[in-house]
């Protein structure tokens, strides 16, 4: 009975033979044996003058060519084994854990040039939950971005997203909320995302395009080819959605009046609050930060920059009070909370480091902190760490971070 050897695709069809076996090769005569590594089948052929029945009549290197080539086939099979394994060893790891699909990281160092992607991985890091970043650039079923896996279930939508994450690990930044400020909390979210929103995106993507172009992260020869045509085609997307919503419809000016209402009101909500709602974070938070984001640190020079860190400087401490606790990474310079009509190129920004699998625990884990108050009088330059009234930008109340921490993990 003759027999024949081919490449398993499946681990259930593998005859295992183990990884280093021995066999005479006749070779030349002689009786050395030929050692090799892999995973094969093997399963009889009829009688009927099959591969090896012709091997044993051919020449010595046509016996040659088909050891060498089963002993090719056997190492890819090997391979192949090897990959699916380190494949399941990552899906093993992956098991109650968040994995985050989001877009890659810019080359400022601002985490995401998305408000979406940088709301979910900012209220991740409120709610002190592990996660994984997948830099994949994967769309979700729905074509939409972020969106997470978690133990192989898929959840596409920052609203779904959270109230996936509250049902199922009991993460929630509302229970102190009554009913009445989660209403008034869902809508400033509505109003920050389905408004604001196209403001800053027409800004960021339209109006400063070449700009933006910069902050692309895209790699290889053909690297500012690549950037220019995702630039363009993101604003060419852009621009279509926007007329579909209808506020596209209206001109540029029109388009700034209403950003800047919607910036007003913000700041006029927030008031001299710490956060939104009042002293504690909530939701709303993570949406409005990441929303005020772009105007902040992506959009030198323009109308919202001018605006929030001009008259409208409690919005700039409210965004600076939430990076220094929940992006300690995040490097940002003092100046920037002066504005300047002279910007500085953008590759001079650090890098935003890819940190993987993230949680806020070792993060707050040292809640000593030293604090002094601040000795500015009238007579006293401001300096650029101080809003008008003399106030610090980090005047944060840091020593009360790791109480609410604890609070939260309860």
């Amino acid at each position: 009975m003759y027999w024949r050897v081919g490449i398993a695709w499946t681990r259930s069809c593998v005859v295992d033979l183990c990884q280093n076996q021995s066999f005479s090769s006749g070779l030349l005569g002689s009786d050395e044996t030929l050692s090799f590594y892999g995973y094969i089948i093997a399963y009889p052929l009829q009688d009927y003058g099959g591969i090896m029945s012709a091997l044993g009549s051919d020449s010595w290197w046509r016996k040659t060519l088909y050891l060498t080539g089963g002993a090719l086939l056997a190492a890819a099979a090997y391979l192949l084994h090897e990959l699916l394994a380190i494949r399941k060893e990552e899906e093993l790891d992956s098991k109650d854990a968040i994995i985050l699909h989001q877009f890659s990281r810019p080359k400022t160092g601002t985490p995401s040039l998305s408000p979406f992607c940088l709301k979910m991985e900012t209220y991740l890091r409120m709610v002190d939950l592990p996660y994984q970043n997948y830099f994949d650039g994967k769309l979700s079923p729905q074509g939409k971005m972020p969106w997470i896996e978690y133990n192989q279930e898929q959840v596409c939508g920052s609203e779904f997203i959270i109230d996936f994450l509250e049902e199922r690990l009991g993460a929630s930044l509302n229970k102190s909320l009554t009913p009445q400020e989660k209403a008034v909390s869902r809508a400033v979210t509505k109003m920050v995302e389905e408004h604001f929103y196209w403001t800053i995106a027409y800004c960021q993507w339209v109006d400063n395009l070449e700009e933006t172009q910069k902050m692309l992260s895209v790699s290889g020869p053909l690297s500012d080819l690549l950037k220019w045509i995702l630039s363009h085609l993101t604003g060419g997307i852009l621009k279509r959605e926007m007329y579909g919503h209808g506020i596209g419809r209206f001109s540029k000016e029109e388009v700034y009046t209403l950003m800047e209402k919607d910036m007003r009101t913000l700041a006029t909500l927030l008031g001299e609050k710490k956060y939104l709602m009042g002293s504690k974070l909530s939701t709303v938070d993570a949406a409005v930060f990441s929303h005020l984001a772009p105007a902040m640190w992506t959009l030198p020079g323009t109308r919202p920059e001018q605006l929030i860190k001009g008259e409208l400087i409690n919005l700039a401490m409210y965004c600076e009070r939430i990076r220094r606790r929940f992006w300690p990474e995040w490097f940002v310079d003092l100046e920037d909370f002066c504005y300047s009509d002279s910007t500085e190129d953008s590759d001079s920004h650090s890098k935003l480091p890819d940190l993987g699998l993230y949680s806020g625990t070792d993060t707050f884990h040292d809640c000593t902190h030293t604090h002094t108050s601040n000795t500015h009088t009238p007579k006293d330059p401001l300096s650029p760490d101080s809003d008008p009234t003399g106030h610090s930008l980090y005047d944060s109340d840091m020593d009360t971070e790791c109480s609410e921490m604890d609070q939260l993990k309860c």
